[in-house]
C-alpha cells in the first residue's frame, strides 16, 4: 500500500472538500502499481511542504474512485488537475519536477 503524507479523497466528498477551500487544490489522479505515479506523488508532498497553507494537494486513486476521473475523461497516468474556489481551471503538464509544477501553480498562488 502507498503511504503518502498528502490527504486521499473520494467521489463522493470530492466537491465538498474542493469547495470548501480557499486556496488553489491540486489532485493527483493516481492508480497502484504506477511507476510515475508514486514519483510524482514524491514531488507533490515536497510541492504541500514548501507552500504549506498556500495550496492543497489531494490524491484519488482511480481504482477505488473513477467518477471524477471519468467528468475529467482523464485517458493517462498520472494526471493532475488544478483547481481554484472550487472549479476545475486546467491540467498541470509536462510533469516531473517539484519545480516544474510550481511554476505552473504561481498564477493562481495567493501571495
Amino acid at each position: 500500500m502507498m503511504r503518502s503524507t498528502l490527504q486521499a479523497v473520494t467521489d463522493r466528498e470530492f466537491d465538498k472538500v474542493v469547495a470548501a477551500q480557499k486556496v488553489p487544490v491540486l489532485v493527483e489522479f493516481w492508480k497502484p502499481g504506477c511507476g510515475h505515479c508514486r514519483a510524482l506523488m514524491k514531488e507533490l508532498e515536497q510541492v504541500q511542504e514548501e507552500l504549506k497553507k498556500r495550496v492543497l494537494i489531494l490524491t484519488m486513486n482511480v481504482e477505488e474512485q473513477f467518477q471524477i476521473a471519468a467528468e475529467l475523461e482523464i485517458s493517462s497516468l498520472p494526471a493532475v488537475a488544478l483547481y481554484k474556489n472550487g472549479e476545475f481551471v486546467t491540467f498541470i503538464g509536462g510533469l516531473g519536477t517539484k519545480e516544474a509544477i510550481r511554476t505552473q501553480m504561481e498564477s493562481v498562488l495567493p501571495g
